[in-house]
């Protein structure tokens, strides 16, 4: 697509303006990309982020990269699209969610690196708030589980660890937030200490169903309520950039923890709709409306959007391992030299074999959440060779999806027959979602846009910008690239996955 052509624009509020500009810090990777007013692509700057890995368990960012970086990114998406920062109707922030940062309200300097959603360091205090009873409340107020994987016992541990900080906490000294809060402090120069209501509910401190920080909670944590950030709409008015960063002043007008933005860069905004998104690990979403669901099978309940003061909930089941499986084929065994080859191996495999491959590399997660279990691969005989080991790496995701699936529909019966969104760096192999389809026994819908995470930072600050209508509108933004369809007879599904399960428990810790 060519480059929008640059048009001189009026001041305060922005007349002309008609791009939008969405900022996706990922683990890995911090990327920035320009959309023009129909949220289309125009131009993308992208910058690989180091991890810092200190000890065991133990996985941190540089907080200044995530400044530099982010500002480099936005800069250079800009430049690229040809656009100046006048342009740009609002900026649309999306962010890697749990990581937890702790900095000084004065110099804006973060008291420690980042602690990074994947650390495990806080284990033992997980412990501790189990062994005190406290898991029920926890679950029953924010939805999550008392695991290390969320913000607040990555709190405790700098509160408790790093010297004098908690005294300096009292004092109101310090400020904390995920990555989105301490993004838009430097971004607006120190000006906002704010976040949204989806990254809140990712901190175990937030009751999602009164919408604000829980005091009991924080009380039992001991965590000084002066160092949290307000709380807004996913779509509001967040600050503006510091001019100085970008040429001009751009508001900032959307926020969503990253696999929510994905979500509504899905477009799902009907109860019942459902994507999942396979990087890394795989997060699957159902949208249940207005109402939070508890699960009995240890999903999570969760925000999905909150638009208007009004929240809409979502179901979330977490797989750990799902593109990391083909990582291994090609880093672990060398059996393939890129990605891609992986598809092309399982397709030429004995569909028969009854090889089955059980990726729990870190444990298993939803909806078994087992940490201790390890992977395995099982029914290898002598005709068992690369290829079938390539296929079950690939067919793992996709029972592990119906996992998630099933559980999704035990909790909620509202959910019914569905179609599958998916995104994510394994939607490139057809192969494996023509499995995926025939595995969930349910069509399987790939988008047009493939970054459906900044699609929809950029949609929410599309809503707050007046130039993309309200979920409530159905918007339009949403695009397929192709549907792929189960061929797999219902009942050879359910074999294979009775298979599949029986492998999982031979695997359990």
């Amino acid at each position: 697509m060519a480059p929008m052509l640059r048009r001189e624009t009026g001041g305060g509020k922005r007349m002309g303006a008609d791009a939008l500009l969405a900022l996706d810090q990922g683990t890995t990777s911090t990327r920035a990309i320009l959309f023009d007013a129909a949220l289309n692509p125009v131009a993308t700057h992208q910058v690989e982020l180091p991890q810092h890995f200190p000890s065991p368990g133990r996985v941190e960012h540089a907080p200044e990269e995530l400044v530099a970086h982010s500002v480099k990114c936005l800069r250079g998406a800009l430049a690229r699209g040809g656009a100046e920062a006048a342009r740009v109707a609002g900026i649309g922030i999306t962010n890697q969610r749990e990581t937890t940062l702790v900095w000084d309200r004065g110099t804006g300097r973060a008291v420690h690196r980042a602690i990074v959603w994947q650390d495990r360091r806080s284990a033992g205090i997980c412990a501790r708030l189990r062994a005190e009873g406290l898991e029920a409340l926890l679950t029953e107020r924010t939805g999550l589980l008392a695991d290390p994987y969320f913000s607040a016992t990555k709190l405790m541990w700098l509160l408790e660890e790093v010297p004098g900080l908690r005294a300096r906490a009292e004092r109101g000294e310090l400020a904390f937030g995920t990555v989105d809060s301490f993004l838009l402090w430097h971004l607006t120069g120190g000006r906002v200490h704010a976040t949204d209501a989806t990254n809140a509910a990712r901190t175990m401190l937030y009751d999602i169903r009164r919408g604000e920080w829980d005091e009991d909670i924080l009380r039992a944590l001991a965590i000084p309520r002066a160092l949290l950030p307000e709380v807004r709409d996913c779509a509001a008015e967040f600050g503006e950039t510091d001019p100085a960063l970008l040429g001009a002043a751009i508001p900032i007008r959307g926020m969503a923890g990253d696999q929510q933005a994905a979500t509504l860069g899905q477009a799902c905004f009907a109860p019942g709709m459902a994507k999942s998104t396979y990087g890394t690990g795989c997060f699957m979403l159902l949208n249940t409306g207005d109402a939070p669901v508890r699960s009995s099978h240890r999903l999570l309940t969760t925000v999905a959007w909150q638009m208007g003061g009004r929240r809409t909930y979502a179901l979330e089941g977490a797989i750990f391992v799902a593109g990391a499986a083909v990582q291994w084929l090609r880093d672990g065994l060398g059996i393939i030299r890129t990605a891609a080859e992986a598809g092309e191996l399982a397709a030429r495999a004995d569909p028969d074999s009854g090889v089955v491959m059980v990726p729990a590399f870190t444990g298993l997660g939803a909806p078994h959440w087992d940490a201790a279990a390890r992977g395995a691969i099982l029914g290898l005989t002598r005709g068992a060779g690369a290829a079938e080991i390539a296929r079950a790496a690939l067919e793992s995701v996709a029972w592990q999806t119906r996992d998630l699936l099933d559980a999704m529909r035990a909790d909620w019966p509202g959910m019914g027959t569905t179609v599958l969104r998916v995104d994510g760096g394994m939607t490139a192999s057809d192969w494996t979602m023509r499995f995926l389809a025939d595995a969930l026994q349910c069509p399987v819908d790939v988008p047009a846009v493939a970054e459906t995470t900044a699609l929809g930072a950029a949609y929410l600050a599309g809503v707050q910008a007046g130039l993309c209508p309200p979920p409530s509108d159905n918007a339009t933004h949403w695009r397929r690239r192709v549907r792929f369809e189960p061929d797999m007879a219902p009942e050879e599904a359910a074999r294979r996955h009775a298979a599949w399960k029986v492998a999982v428990g031979r695997v359990a810790g």
